[in-house]
């Protein structure tokens, strides 16, 4: 009987059971995957933002139609951004919905949200194709919306931005208080300044150019600024002092799988959260794939669900004494702690 019951105890402290793991600090483990839509099996492109109004914390995705049967790639069209919710610090995530974010007829698309707190408003860019298509393209526009409370969103128009057709969004206030918002276009990352996010003015020259990407991600951690961005084999990695010049780490983080559920085989477009001295990344993986970028097609030119559907994934972050950004060994699991008192 002694013995059952030192197991039971076991099992419960490992989390077995769906309790929660966690640290004389508070870290909890991550679930892993840290989400999985239950609508669409098609969780890609998250952004996680803290909601003041309900002390929890958000996770806005790209909702892919992954359980759609269509031709090529048309279950990435016609997406809404999705919506979960994590009430445990990170440790799991839960479905809440999708944003109407709906301006005109027809059935649209958005994709690859990111959202910025300024002046008591949420404000959220997002990209916006018209329309269902069957293979990739359509006039992509960077659309902005604001919101109290992260569910009612006004729509504030298309960005006037120095390219057109960009998509992928990121935003970083600069030490100047200007905002800078980098974008993908033509596999490169340009970007453009604003005194208060309606407003854009930029050079028409990228800030990185060097490797193709998209989805790339600015933050400030520890003393440098970075940029992580999705190379479709792990992501590229540049650091600056200035946010203005941008030097290369050697290598990619998130390019080998690890042993946890659907991490794998890399990491794709993602965001992170940096609270105080630890960051977390955020990302999305096709576990169904040897390789990203690889994705069969059957004979009506369908690709298969095991190929379209994705995960939600989370990795701490470090940084070397070295100064470089790494993302070190995770298979036995990811401690984080995401407070609920975020400023």
């Amino acid at each position: 009987m002694k013995i059952l019951v030192v197991m039971v105890c076991l099992l419960v402290c490992s989390g077995a059971f769906g309790a929660p793991i966690a640290s004389s600090n508070g870290d909890k483990v991550a679930e892993a995957p840290a989400f999985r839509d239950p609508v669409t099996d098609g969780a890609a492109d998250p952004c996680v933002v803290f909601n003041r109004q309900e002390k929890v914390w958000y996770m806005f995705y790209t909702q892919r139609r992954a359980n759609t049967e269509s031709c090529d790639v048309a279950y990435c069209y016609g997406n809404k951004i999705g919506v979960a919710c994590s009430d445990d610090n990170g440790r799991s995530w839960y479905y809440r919905g999708t944003l109407d974010l709906d301006f005109e007829n027809g059935h649209n698309t958005f994709w690859a949200p990111d959202a910025v707190y300024y002046k008591g408003e949420y404000h959220m860019f997002v990209t916006y194709i018209r329309g269902v298509r069957n293979h990739w393209g359509g006039a992509s526009k960077m659309m902005h919306y604001t919101s109290e409370d992260l569910w009612k969103w006004k729509c504030e128009g298309a960005c006037k931005l120095p390219k057109e057709g960009v998509i992928d969004a990121t935003l970083a206030q600069l030490p100047s208080g200007k905002w800078r918002m980098w974008f993908k276009w033509d596999s490169k990352s340009y970007f453009a300044d604003s005194d208060d996010l309606f407003k854009w003015t930029g050079a028409d020259k990228p800030a990185v150019s060097d490797h193709p990407h998209e989805g790339a991600k600015a933050f400030r951690f520890g003393k440098y600024y970075w940029l992580v961005m999705d190379e479709w084999a792990g992501m590229g990695v540049y650091r600056s002092d200035d946010f203005d010049h941008w030097t290369r780490q050697e290598g990619r983080i998130l390019d080998v799988p690890s042993n946890r559920r659907d991490d794998g085989p890399s990491g794709s477009h993602g965001d992170v959260v940096v609270v105080g001295d630890r960051a977390w990344v955020f990302y999305f993986t096709h576990p169904g794939r040897k390789r990203h970028p690889d994705a069969d097609h059957d004979a009506n030119d369908n690709i298969p669900y095991e190929h379209r559907r994705s995960s939600i994934q989370v990795a701490k972050l470090e940084i070397t004494p070295e100064g470089t950004l790494q993302v070190k060994d995770r298979n036995a699991g990811v401690h984080i702690y995401l407070p609920d008192d975020y400023k």
